[in-house]
């Protein structure tokens, strides 16, 4: 528990960091939209850990797997944003995909939790 919350503290860190130098830092739009659209992305699923783990049991399966897709989702973008090559755009869905599966084992965990 106390390695993914971490691991999320320090996500929602990159998140703030990265939609900061998105909005205040870098002058192209399609740059400051792949900033922005990462850190919101990346800060609610960086919260979402937090849920799994404090909701627990089965649920604490989804913490990793909504990491997972921060580090594909909102890293390609911010990586895109930061001057990285376009076809990183290609592998962010698959961070997508992560997201929907943490949500998914998510409920399953709150939804088969014992009392």
């Amino acid at each position: 528990m106390r390695t993914w919350t971490t691991l999320a503290a320090l996500a929602g860190l990159a998140c703030v960091a990265f939609g900061a130098f998105g909005a205040h830092g870098v002058a192209d739009p399609k740059a400051q939209g792949w900033l922005r659209t990462g850190a919101e992305y990346g800060m609610v699923h960086a919260l979402a850990v937090f849920a799994a783990t404090w909701i627990g049991g089965k649920a604490r399966f989804a913490a990793p797997v909504f990491l997972l897709g921060v580090v594909i989702f909102a890293g390609s973008l911010f990586a895109m944003g930061l001057g990285g090559p376009r076809w990183l755009g290609a592998v962010t869905p698959l961070g997508g995909l992560s997201f929907m599966a943490g949500w998914a084992l998510l409920a399953w965990g709150a939804a088969t939790r014992q009392t």
